[in-house]
């Protein structure tokens, strides 16, 4: 041990025990543990070691070790910080990650240990730089990149370092001002108000101001203005200057290199696994990454001279700074290094990683360090995942040729292995409105031609419920505990009732082998969880017992229970279960293992072995989200690393392996196109995992939609509710959640201010349209608006009054705003508008007898912000929202589903009336005018018994109801 132990650096004792990171800094040619609230903290004329220990679900500890390396330290410090990291993989049994991190060009993996960002300072201690004085507030101008991960970078004070096409930050001593190019892009801008909220917490204790500023919105008198004086006043920025650290290296195909003695050496021949032997290093070259990839029985002093040879190559092939270099030791491989393999074949894989734990636990056990976490990996454990909720709507379809056929209630939950079938679990999630579960099953002896029309009706019923449904392709064999788990039992049997089945059976010459009560039918019972309790059909021969399980033998008019020596009561309480569902009413005789009679043997082909071996469950592996690219035909994905909600951007399309399931996940602003595709692409990509991962070609494949994401998704995430209920693009709904700015900041900062001449333009175009008379051809704009005609429709009305609302909109963030005196234009548009609305309802209100269908512009929440228009009444965000709510549901087109607050003010304000008034004098056809109440809601000055005899309901439960259906009772009773 003392040998051992004396080459082991005091630093490094006692590391890799626990999940989470340690970082040390190179001070005097020595690494120093680096206090946790230094954390996130790198000093460019510095490096540091960083080891990140995370715990798969099977128990075991994997390790990633980076070495950070400042723009300005010294090269010896560079090099302590390489040789002082392969001393401490070699303490962990050298099984390690290995990656080079370059200030500026860090690695996702990196980037992600320190969210939102790293904020690299100027200075360092071992380098000789002097430390800045924290004390001392200083104004930072930041540029801001990534969509995942950010990279700040702090670039010099002054306008020249602006750009049309990046997003900056600049951090003074009362306000931090957001500045978004442009040409930038979205996802970067709600990344980038990550950064500006962390450095308002960490910095300004959370009391500093917040701006957002908009390339090429001027506007002296708001936060555009001050952020230009701040820079000497406003001028014409300039293009982006292209830089080293803007290259992107070329991705070309992979080479391999052998690595002898310091020498390296092209490989010859396809890229294959086989290449790589156990006692050589290789050096993988793909162009923006770099491997060296060590064979498990390499000592370290070749290791290290593999190092220094793949710096000397990258820097002979003149790369950039970005360039990655990763070290991997056999049996570690990451996902990235094997993706360049058309396969990965298992095998020695496995064992030699088993190995490698074996090795490492003896080392850190001589070395006195334990040996926590090096145990196997677990297999699943029988714990109850998160199930869809109960008491659902379950629908089951069979697939025959181009028809489907409905399946009765006592046949749900059987399917054949030569059909094919299409479920629809409707169920309630909380209180969510109606959410839906849509699968394919595939049995394993199914044909093509049924799984592609099962396919098609499913994309056809989805797309009928608007593409709210989670998706999925269930294979035989497969089932996730989802699936089962609507089924109380599922029982999968042989053969099938398709006739395109049949028709193989016959071109094959093979004999149909499809279940009847009549069957000799062997099945097998396994697990008895909600999830798990699956019965299948398996070969009436004695090889198929199993003593750990129960089995049902039928034959005749015969029923046996067939219970293995080590199953369990749960197992025979099912087994009589299912046997009184396959056959109602026939006698059931349980056998204890060893207690069979002959004609229970003879059943099954005369008594022979069998094993007595349990069925392990599928090794449990940690879930991966990944984001995905195409070259040249062939699938690339990208993992995102310590993944959360907040990586599920609205604008992308996204992977997530769990290995048990894979789940394509697409966001509301997604090309409708290319959400057409996501099965291909999940296809895609199990087709690739496969081959590199082990991953079942059978795997379960689904397809969820941003806001209808299922519980057994939401599960792999700290999942916000809350979040999932904002709507916008990845800026506006960041801008929301952070800040509570509201949709009008949110526009404005998308260049489509709520004022702006184009909404506007729109707006009165949309007035003009839904109030213009379709024979009038010949009349001009501003006559049409005066006519006030209105053949467009209650539900064109107010989707033109919605428009017009949304023209006049405040473009404040918050606060109540004044028309600024520059915006004159924007007045007498505006009073073009209001005039053209004004005549429209005072000739809606003369011309339309009390029969007519009611007409959305009479809403009183409407009149009143056009009399606000006409007279510059200042109005707020909150405002806007409540009067475009108020037309929304004021159109006989609204949903079922009504606004409950709008809704509960309703009956506030029914219940408070004080004045009453009878039956007769408030319908609309009275010829007494009574004044003082609101003629919108002659309903709500009945009395309570009157309106019960009216309406036939109370008024609580009238005020329940959506407007529309208010307005036709209404108008039924003539009070509209």
């Amino acid at each position: 041990m003392s040998s051992t132990a004396k080459v082991l650096d005091p630093a490094f004792q006692g590391v890799g025990q626990r999940v989470g990171t340690e970082i040390w800094r190179i001070e005097n040619f020595q690494p120093v543990p680096l206090p946790k609230s230094e954390y996130g903290k790198f000093y460019t004329g510095d490096s540091y070691i960083i080891l990140q220990t995370t715990q798969g679900k099977g128990g075991t500890y994997f390790y990633d070790l980076h070495f950070w390396i400042g723009k300005d330290t010294s090269q010896d410090e560079a090099g302590t910080a390489a040789i002082k990291a392969v001393e401490l993989d070699a303490a962990l049994g050298g099984r390690a990650v290995q990656h080079r991190e370059i200030q500026g060009h860090e690695s996702d993996k990196f980037l992600s240990y320190f969210k939102p960002c790293i904020i690299p300072l100027e200075g360092g201690i071992a380098s000789g730089f002097r430390k800045p004085e924290e004390e001392e507030f200083e104004t930072h101008l930041y540029v801001c990149k990534g969509k995942r991960v950010v990279r700040l970078k702090q670039v010099p004070f002054a306008r020249s370092s602006l750009n049309h096409d990046d997003v900056f930050i600049l951090d003074t001593q009362n306000k931090i001002y957001q500045f978004n190019g442009a040409n930038s892009n979205i996802q970067e801008r709600a990344k980038a108000l990550e950064v500006v909220q962390f450095l308002k917490e960490k910095y300004h204790e959370g009391k500093c101001d917040v701006a957002i500023v908009d390339d090429g919105k001027l506007d002296t008198e708001s936060d555009s203005g001050e952020f230009w004086v701040l820079f000497g006043g406003f001028a014409p920025i300039s293009k982006k200057v292209i830089s080293e650290d803007d290259i992107i290296p070329e991705e070309i195909p992979a080479q391999l290199y052998s690595i002898i003695d310091g020498e390296v050496k092209s490989e010859e021949g396809e890229l294959s696994k086989s290449l790589l032997e156990n006692n050589k290093c290789y050096l993988l070259d793909c162009g923006t990454e770099v491997f060296i990839w060590f064979g498990r029985v390499t000592p370290v002093e070749e290791r290290k001279a593999a190092c220094q040879a793949a710096d000397e190559f990258v820097s002979s092939q003149n790369r950039p700074k970005s360039t990655r270099i990763t070290r991997i030791i056999q049996g570690y491989e990451t996902r990235s290094f094997k993706s360049n393999f058309d396969s990965w074949p298992s095998g020695s894989a496995g064992t030699s990683a088993e190995e490698g734990k074996g090795k490492v636990a003896a080392l850190l056990k001589q070395k006195g360090m334990g040996v926590k976490g090096m145990t196997k990996s677990t297999p699943a454990n029988d714990e109850i995942p998160p199930l869809l909720e109960i008491g659902g709507k379950m629908e089951v379809w069979r697939i025959n040729g181009s028809d489907k056929t409905s399946l009765p209630n006592e046949e749900i939950g059987k399917f054949h292995i030569g059909d094919c079938y299409i479920v629809l679990y409707t169920y309630h999630s909380g209180e969510r409105k109606e959410d839906y579960f849509l699968c394919c099953w595939f049995g394993k002896d199914s044909v093509e031609e049924d799984q592609t029309m099962a396919t098609r009706l499913a994309n056809t019923m989805s797309n009928s419920l608007k593409g709210r449904p989670v998706q999925g392709r269930i294979f035989e064999g497969k089932e996730s505990p989802q699936f089962v788990a609507l089924f109380q039992p599922m029982i999968v049997l042989k053969g099938g009732l398709s006739s395109g089945y049949k028709k193989l059976l016959a071109d094959k010459g093979l004999s149909d082998e499809t279940y009847t009560a009549e069957s000799i039918a062997l099945i097998r019972i396994s697990g008895t969880s909600t999830h798990s309790n699956k019965a299948v059909q398996v070969d009436s021969v004695p090889s198929s017992l199993n003593s750990t399980e129960c089995f049902i033998l039928q034959f005749g008019s015969t029923n046996f229970a067939w219970h293995g020596n080590h199953c369990s009561v749960a197992q025979q309480q099912l087994a009589a279960k299912i046997a009184e569902y396959l056959r109602p009413g026939v006698p059931l005789k349980h056998v204890k293992e060893g207690t069979e009679s002959s004609s229970f043997w003879m059943a099954i082909g005369g008594k022979q072995s069998y094993t007595s071996k349990k069925v392990t469950n599928e090794v449990v592996r940690d879930p991966h989200l990944f984001t995905f690219s195409f070259y040249k035909g062939k699938l690339h994905v990208e993992e995102v690393y310590n993944f959360s909600q907040d990586d599920l951007l609205t604008e992308d399309i996204l992977l997530l392996d769990t290995h048990a399931e894979v789940f394509v996940w697409i966001g509301q602003c997604v090309d409708p196109t290319e959400k057409q595709n996501a099965f291909e692409i999940g296809q895609k990509y199990v087709d690739m995992a496969a081959s590199l991962e082990g991953l079942s070609p059978c795997v379960p494949l689904y397809k969820v939609t941003e806001g209808n994401e299922p519980c057994f998704f939401t599960t792999y995430f700290s999942w916000d509710h809350a979040k999932a209920t904002v709507h916008g693009n990845s800026f506006q709904k960041k801008a929301s959640l952070l800040f509570g700015i509201g949709h009008a900041m949110e526009e404005k900062s998308n260049g489509s201010s709520g004022g702006g001449p184009r909404q506007r333009a729109e707006a009165l175009a949309a007035l003009t349209s839904a109030f213009s008379s379709s024979s009038e051809k010949a009349q001009s704009m501003s006559q049409e608006r005066l006519n006030g005609l209105n053949q467009g429709g209650p539900r064109q009305r107010a989707e033109a009054l919605a428009a017009l609302n949304s023209a006049f909109s405040s473009s404040s963030m918050t606060k109540k705003v004044t028309p600024r005196p520059s915006a004159k234009g924007q007045g007498s548009q505006r009073a073009a508008a209001v005039a053209a609305l004004s005549s429209v309802l005072t000739a809606e209100k003369k011309k339309h007898s009390p029969d007519d269908s009611p007409v959305a512009s009479h809403s009183p929440v409407l009149e009143s912000s056009i009399s606000e228009a006409k007279s510059g009444t200042e109005y707020s965000e909150v405002d806007e929202a409540a009067e475009a709510k108020e037309m929304e549901e004021a159109s006989p087109e609204a949903g079922s589903n009504g606004d409950l607050e709008s809704k509960q003010e309703n009956v506030e304000d029914g219940n408070n009336s004080k004045k009453t008034f009878s039956y007769d004098q408030l319908k609309n056809t009275s010829r007494k005018n009574i004044s003082g109440i609101d003629l919108n809601r002659r309903e709500a000055y009945l009395s309570d018994e009157e309106f019960k005899t009216v309406f036939g309901m109370v008024k609580e439960e009238f005020y329940k109801l959506p407007r529309w259906k208010q307005d036709l009772l209404k108008k039924k009773f003539e009070l509209f």
